[in-house]
Order: structure tokens, then C-alpha cells, then sequence
């Protein structure tokens, strides 16, 4: 049962696309208060679990820290981060078999047993706004329930399963063919290679830099020959120079983002100072999707959206700022309090209070701060895009992800889970994100396999790769300045190639998996509690996933462990996949310890079900999925 309860005049988010008349507030469920803030809270039993909230930093179970609904460009995604890149605003109450739904465009303050550790205080930072409040007999039920209110996922094209290669940056024709080139010598599959902001000429949208890749459409055509297809990255800033076609469209026809004067609002990104398309409003929305057929004119047929929180470098006036207080101090003797804060002020240029707070969007003709629609900016960037190919080419037929999401922009792209480090502790982060993710819409979803910042070890790659095979996204991909990262670039890359094998092997099945999640409102990967409700070692598991009906995921995730211990919460076979070959193991219930080579894949089949392996080969295309042998 689902039950709607409108506080004030709400935006329009566009998250929600089942109609429920809203139910009078005496009736909601929680202890409540309503003054400036809405703020609810309830008590937590000490066996309760709390999923969700999507793509969010620390565990499966939510309890014991405080998280904030704030789409964040911060790239040190540690324990103490309180928001990442994402607004997922969805809980489930595991003990009271209840989910809820805030459907609101700003800031939300979720304190879940961090402040008491029986009681959760969620602070809604305003009044208008929409909650849903979802009853079910079991937490797998309820996000059901909740995936039936907001829609069908997004479905991405076959290929788009395939293993994917990324780098800031391949700067070049010569750089990409050195990759392809490389994959194929060593003999490992591929499917795509992405070109980050370097494709572009000067950092501008819907360009390309004729001298790196001269005729970029006969390019395209001969990698898609090969089976291959390049992926280019689209920004949210608009370069505002003269004579830049976009810029001036944007500007002639008031597409920009104001501010209170109503003159454009700027800030600096990659090519400099940069406007910013207001994504609230459709017509700016249809103008900027329609704006992607320059480039899937030339036959590119999958982008990923960044940057699109927005971040801000800086402004122009908190640069200004900044130096004005430079100069004041400037042969001063800067004690403690006086150097900090001259330091902060530089080191808080990006991505300012200020700067959002001097942004105005127009919402069905009235001028609304940014920081009360923060959240779904990003989120409506995406929509711009998704919707254009909907149209254009129809479902399933173009790849796009996004970095920044809100609720609702699962039904136009699938998330990557943003700019994580080469860390042993972001494989199992990536894990832990998944079912949150899928509990809120986004089951095209993944992370920088490898890690994107700082140089990854070999091994770390490998174990980061045995747990990519099973994410719709896998993708490999890494920083600017950092060690080369592809597979074929460390020793012995015969062993590498074994892991991308399986995961070929596998696309058959993955790609069956999600289209069954997604045709039935469910999940690709859950938590074994969901499975296994009474089993007190299965609830607390947060190290291993269900994946599909048939199958369990625990990876390796220590740094030279020869394997890991596992807890089975029953009869399951042990499979460790590396190329063609398969040895599997019958294990009874309970705790194991089993050996993991660098080179295998873990995999745990549920007694009495089978899973597909088909033939590995170096493209999607070229797979048999009708020759498929069981295992």
C-alpha cells in the first residue's frame, strides 16, 4: 500500500509518474514537526535495518551515521563524506516493514542512529514537498511497490554489457587505436573506449578537435567496423565565447541560467567561464537533447554526462574574493586563525554556497532559487538527453549514463558511481552501493573499475575487475597523471584476459537478469537478508550480494589474500570461473573458506538452479548465445 502526503506546493520533479491523491497529515505514521523544516523521526528496535538512500557512502544498513541529500562533486569518497554525486531520497524500515519516499529537491538531512542509536531524525531543509509512505510484507515487496510509483528503468542497448576502457585522457586517434590495438593483441574483449574532455575543441560541448580526430565520422564508422564503439563525454557549462554556435543560441534565446538581475549567471569549468543551460524548463531541454544529433550523426551511439551537479571551479566573484583578502593580508604575520582562513578561502573557490545560492532557474514561469532544485539539475541534464533518443531511435538503442541522479532520471540512463580512489576499501563500497542503487531505479549502474584517482597495483585491478564482470557497467577507468590502468598494460595479461572472459561468458545470463529486474520492478542485486530474513550471519552479511534468482557474489577484497572466507545460507555449488575453464565444489551451509586465484572468478549457484555460459569472444557481437552450455 502506498499512501501520499503533500506539505506546501511542491516542485514538480518529475520522479513519480503513478497518480495517488495525497492523504491528510494526521495520518502520517511518524512523530512529526512542522515550523521552517519538516522534520519526522522514528524508533529503531536494536535488530532493525535500514536500506537505501541509493548511491551513499558507508553500508548496506544505514544505521549509525548522518547522510545528506546534496548532489556533491567530491572525489575523496572516505568514510566521513556525508553526500556523493546523487539525491536518492528512498529508505525501506526493515523491522517495520516500511519505505518512504521524499520527494524533494534539496537538502535532506538523514540522521539514522548516528545521533541516538535507537532513533532516526530526518530534516526535510524545507515545506513543500511530497512523501511517500510504502507498507509491505517484506522489504523486497516494498521496493516493488516503490519501483511501480517511479517507473521503468532505463534499458541500455546489448553492447553496452560489453567491457569498456576510459581514461582522462585518450587525447587522439593514435591514443584510442593504441588501446583497441592493445586489447586485441593480448586478445581481450572489448566493446567501447571513451573519449573524456580532450575530443573536444577547447572543452566545448558538441565539438570536435579537427586535428586530433580529423573526419570523426568515418573514424566512428571504421571502429564500429571493428566492434567497437566510442563513448564521448558531455558537460553541463557552455563555454561562453563569441561565435561558439551553442553559446550564442543559449544566449539569443535566454536559455541560461540568471541570476537576480536576470543577467546570465557564470562560473569557471574546464574551457573557463562557462553558462549553464536551465534544464528546469522543457524547451531548454528539447534544445540541448536535440543538440546530441551532431554527434550521433556521425554514428556515436552512447555518451556519458558529467560534471552536471553542477560543478563550479570557481565564480568570478569568489575569485575576486578571494584575492581582495589576499592582498589585505599580503606581508601581514599570519597567525593560525588569519592563515586558515586565507587558505580555506582558496580552497573553497569550487563549488561554493555562494555561487549556488546566486542561480535562479524558471519552473512553470516563476524564478526559483538553485538551491532549492539543487538536486534535480543533474538529474534533468540526463532527462534532456533521454528523452531525445527516446524519440529519435527508440528504447534500448542508445547507451547513456549520468553522474549526478535524482529519483526519476532512472527512466533515461543508467549512474556510474563517480570518482573513487585506487582503494582496496572502494571494492567493497562499489558492492554495498549496489542494491541501494537498484532499490531506487538505477539498475544500469557501476564504478571506475581500478579505481579513478591515484596508481592501482595489478592485483587491485583484478579483484576490482572479478567484481565488475556482474555489474551492468564495466568499465575501467582512471585519472589524469595515474599509472596506465588498462589490461593489457600490466604483466602477464593473460590473467586479465581470463576475468573479461568470464565476464563475456556471462552476458547471456547478466543481460536475461536485468531485463527480468527491470520488466518486474525488482532488483538485480540484493542483500542476503533479503533472502534469508531469520538468518541472523545472512542479515548482518554486508561483504556478499544475491545476484538474480540463482546466484550469490562474494569478491575478494583484501590485498594479498590467497581468498576469503564466505558464509553460505544454504547448499550452494562454489564456481571459480577463469577463461573457459569452470571447477565448481558442492559446499553445505555455513562458513568456508575458499581460495580465489587472481586470475578466477568467484561464483556461488543456489542448489537446484543453473546458469548459462556461452563461448567468450572479443566482441558482444560476435557472442553465441544459443550455443550457451549450463552450469
Amino acid at each position: 500500500m502506498i499512501k501520499k502526503f503533500t506539505l506546501g506546493d511542491p516542485v514538480n520533479t518529475g520522479a513519480v509518474v503513478k497518480s495517488i491523491e495525497p492523504s491528510d497529515l494526521s495520518g502520517f505514521p511518524f512523530e512529526y514537526r512542522l515550523d521552517d523544516k519538516f522534520v519526522f523521526r522514528f524508533s529503531m528496535e536494536k535488530s532493525d535495518i535500514v536500506y537505501g538512500l541509493g548511491e551513499a557512502n558507508r553500508g548496506i544498513n544505514k544505521r549509525g551515521w548522518v547522510y545528506e541529500s546534496w548532489c556533491s562533486d567530491d572525489p575523496f569518497h572516505t568514510e566521513t563524506k556525508s553526500s556523493l554525486y546523487a539525491a536518492h531520497n528512498f529508505i525501506i524500515i526493515g523491522g517495520m516493514n516500511t519505505g518512504v519516499f521524499i520527494d524533494y529537491p534539496s537538502k535532506i538531512r538523514w540522521d539514522i542512529g548516528y545521533t541516538k542509536a535507537d532513533e532516526a531524525e530526518i530534516t526535510v531543509g524545507g515545506t513543500d514537498l511530497d512523501i511517500y509512505v510504502i507498507t509491505a510484507d517484506t522489504p523486497r515487496e516494498i521496493s516493488r511497490e516503490f519501483r511501480g510509483l517511479i517507473g521503468k528503468s532505463y534499458l541500455p542497448p546489448f553492447w553496452a554489457f560489453g567491457f569498456q576502457q576510459s581514461r582522462w585522457s585518450y587525447p587522439d586517434r593514435e591514443a584510442v587505436d593504441r588501446v583497441i590495438d592493445g586489447y586485441d593483441s593480448a586478445g581481450i574483449p572489448l566493446d567501447c573506449v571513451y573519449l573524456d574532455i580532450d575530443y573536444m575543441k577547447d572543452y566545448k560541448d558538441f565539438t570536435i578537435n579537427e586535428d586530433r580526430f580529423p573526419d570523426f565520422g568515418s573514424y566512428v564508422a571504421e571502429k564500429k567496423k571493428n566492434g567497437i564503439r566510442l563513448i564521448p563525454i558531455i558537460d553541463a557549462g557552455i563555454k561562453a565565447e563569441d561565435g561558439y554556435d551553442i553559446f550564442e543560441e543559449g544566449r539569443k534565446n535566454g536559455y541560461f541560467c540568471k541570476k537576480s538581475d536576470g543577467t546570465d549567471f557564470e562560473a569557471g569549468v574546464w574551457p573557463g567561464v562557462c553558462r549553464f543551460p536551465d534544464f528546469m524548463r522543457e524547451d531548454v531541454r528539447e534544445w540541448f537533447g536535440s543538440k546530441y544529433k551532431r554527434l550521433t550523426d556521425m554514428g556515436i551511439e552512447g555518451f556519458w554526462n558529467d560534471m552536471n551537479e553542477p560543478a563550479l571551479f570557481y565564480s568570478k566573484e569568489g575569485i575576486d574574493s578571494a584575492l581582495d583578502k589576499a592582498a589585505e593580508l599580503k606581508g601581514q604575520n599570519l597567525d593560525l586563525g588569519r592563515f586558515f582562513n586565507l587558505k580555506d578561502t582558496f580552497t573553497g573557490l569550487s563549488n561554493r554556497y555562494e555561487d549556488y545560492a546566486s542561480i535562479f532557474h524558471t519552473i512553470d514561469g516563476r524564478q526559483v532559487n538553485h538551491l532549492d532544485v539543487h538536486n534535480i539539475y543533474g538529474a534533468n541534464m540526463t532527462r534532456a538527453a533521454g528523452e531525445y533518443f527516446e524519440k529519435t531511435f527508440g528504447e534500448g538503442s542508445i547507451l547513456m549514463f549520468s553522474r549526478a541522479s535524482y529519483i526519476g532520471a532512472h527512466r533515461s540512463s543508467g549512474i556510474w558511481f563517480g570518482d573513487n580512489h585506487s582503494w582496496w576499501s572502494h571494492i567493497l563500497l562499489n558492492l554495498k552501493m549496489l542494491p541501494g542503487a537498484n532499490m531506487c531505479g538505477f539498475l544500469y549502474c557501476g564504478a571506475d573499475l581500478g579505481g579513478f584517482n591515484e596508481n592501482a597495483t595489478r592485483d587491485l585491478v583484478m579483484r576490482f575487475l572479478a567484481l565488475g564482470v556482474f555489474t551492468p557497467l564495466m568499465r575501467d577507468h582512471s585519472a589524469l597523471g595515474t599509472r596506465d590502468q588498462e589490461c593489457f598494460a600490466f604483466e602477464n595479461p593473460g590473467e586479465l584476459r581470463d576475468i573479461i572472459q568470464v565476464r563475456y561468458r556471462l552476458i547471456p545470463y547478466l543481460y536475461d537478469t536485468f531485463k527480468k529486474a527491470r520488466d518486474n520492478d525488482d532488483l538485480i542485486f540484493r542483500p542476503l537478508s533479503f533472502d534469508y530474513p531469520d538468518d541472523k550471519i545472512a542479515r548482518e552479511c554486508e561483504t556478499q550480494l544475491m545476484l538474480g534468482e540463482e546466484c550469490m557474489i562474494a569478491p575478494v577484497y583484501e590485498q594479498n589474500a590467497s581468498g576469503r572466507t564466505v558464509y553460505l545460507p544454504e547448499d550452494m555449488t562454489f564456481v571459480r570461473l577463469s577463461g573457459e575453464n569452470v571447477v565448481k565444489q558442492e559446499l553445505k551451509k555455513g562458513v568456508h573458506y575458499v581460495d580465489v586465484e587472481l586470475n578466477e572468478v568467484p561464483l556461488f549457484i543456489k542448489k537446484g538452479k543453473k546458469i548459462p555460459l556461452c563461448k567468450p569472444a572479443l566482441r558482444t557481437a560476435l557472442l553465441d548465445a544459443e550455443g550457451a552450455e549450463f552450469i
